[in-house]
């Protein structure tokens, strides 16, 4: 195997218990985000029509995650090396490592950034002291690469400590929302003013964490086996993501807003609620930084020996966009390279598990430029941005992902790859 991946691989005396990479997962689901496309989903849909959405939304991001998650676990690799295969080692280097590194440092700046609003108006409304925005999303944006610096295991022990907090505090607004607020006849009775499609409700679900499904390999290759693997995904991804977008739902009702920092404040929760935004952007900013640092790594072509450099340069760069208040303007260029990410996982799963079988000793980087994978990979973005922005068709990023499967299958017959020998 090429240099490059080999540097990569995890061996299997490194490799960790499931619990430990579902508490990621754990970790990552508990965010402000969720809880805000929660809220916004409740202006669309009853509570039983949200569970409905975020259940096959959750559901669909599962099952490929465990395909990405299991390839992992079988060549010990992160996402950026299983594409060599599939779009050669070249592709692989400066195409998807620059896409997915522009993703995690732009998702890692606006989790910092609104992790320093929220601090800065919370703290004010408490004290009554007003901390300049810029030095809250500094300092917190600090705090979260430097942990992620520290690789795998500072993010499992920051999880291990911040996820059952921060259960307990969802579980606070749960039960400020529907007793101390008496909100059970409010939700009971509550209609939603323009009601969503069911299909509109699934996008929004997957959107929530679309990305993370695809760079999951990055934290599964330090799996045991498959089994381990399809555990820490599903128990790991299902039951608390279709949670927190309940919490976020319940409580938007029940406080009329979706406006987390607003509905906390609404719930009486201002000190805890400060608590529970930074643990949950903490816990979700780790795994942006450190992914984002595997991608520039592979871009610069170093191995995983330099990941606190490069998880460090990831992690000050989003923070001082965010710092600087551009992130507002960024976040529709996001929105839009973030529809480009699904179908990366389309062609590394129609490599490994179709054209491969699912055979780790078949999984051979391609030299160069693979561009059965590269036309693959553009086709399948391009549907996925068409049918999510300009002609609305079911779920855009599993469009995205089954066309670019079914392009690669039929592609890499008419343009054979070279594959490099180990």
């Amino acid at each position: 195997m090429a240099n490059e991946v080999q540097g990569f691989k995890i061996p299997q005396e490194q490799r960790q218990n499931w619990w430990s990479i579902a508490s990621i997962w754990l970790g990552s689901m508990i965010c402000i985000p969720a809880l805000m496309v929660g809220g916004y989903l409740a202006q669309g849909f009853s509570i039983g029509s949200i569970v409905l959405a975020c259940l096959l939304g959750f559901g669909i991001i599962a099952a490929y995650m465990c395909f990405q998650g299991m390839q992992a676990c079988d060549t010990g690799l992160p996402t950026v090396s299983m594409a060599a295969a599939s779009l050669g080692i070249v592709g692989s280097r400066y195409l998807i490592s620059l896409l997915l590194g522009i993703v995690c440092i732009g998702w890692f700046g606006v989790q910092a950034g609104v992790c320093g609003l929220s601090f800065s108006a919370m703290f004010a409304s408490m004290t009554g002291i007003n901390i300049p925005v810029w030095i809250s999303t500094i300092v917190s944006g600090v705090l979260m690469f430097l942990t992620a610096m520290y690789g795998y295991k500072a993010v499992k022990y920051l999880n291990y400590i911040a996820v059952p907090l921060l259960v307990l505090v969802i579980g606070y607004v749960v039960i400020a929302a529907l007793f101390i607020r008496e909100g059970i006849p409010a939700i009971a009775a509550y209609k939603p003013a323009q009601p969503m499609t069911l299909v509109a409700g699934i996008n929004l679900a997957v959107a929530t964490f679309a990305v993370g499904g695809v760079i999951s390999g990055d934290y599964s290759r330090y799996a045991k086996n498959r089994g381990d693997v399809v555990k820490s995904s599903v128990i790991g991804l299902l039951p608390i993501g279709i949670g927190m977008l309940l919490v976020g739902a319940v409580s938007s009702i029940v406080a009329g807003e979706y406006d987390i920092t607003k509905v906390l404040a609404n719930l009486g929760l201002p000190a805890i609620g400060l608590v529970a935004l930074i643990l949950a952007a903490w816990t979700t900013n780790t795994t942006n930084a450190y992914s984002g640092g595997l991608a520039i790594s592979n871009f610069l072509g170093f191995t995983e020996k330099k990941f606190k450099l490069t998880t460090g340069i990831a992690g000050a760069i989003g923070t001082l966009l965010a710092a600087l208040g551009i992130l507002d303007r960024f976040t529709t260029f996001l929105g839009i390279i973030t529809a480009f990410i699904p179908p990366v996982a389309g062609v590394i799963i129609a490599n490994y598990w179709i054209i491969g079988k699912g055979k780790s000793e078949k999984f051979k980087p391609s030299a160069g430029i693979n561009w059965a994978g590269i036309i693959a990979f553009a086709i399948g973005s391009g549907i996925a941005y068409l049918t999510a922005n300009v002609i609305p068709f079911f779920v855009a990023p599993i469009n995205g992902i089954v066309i670019s499967v079914v392009a690669y299958i039929i592609l890499i017959k008419i343009i054979p790859a070279q594959t490099i020998e180990e």
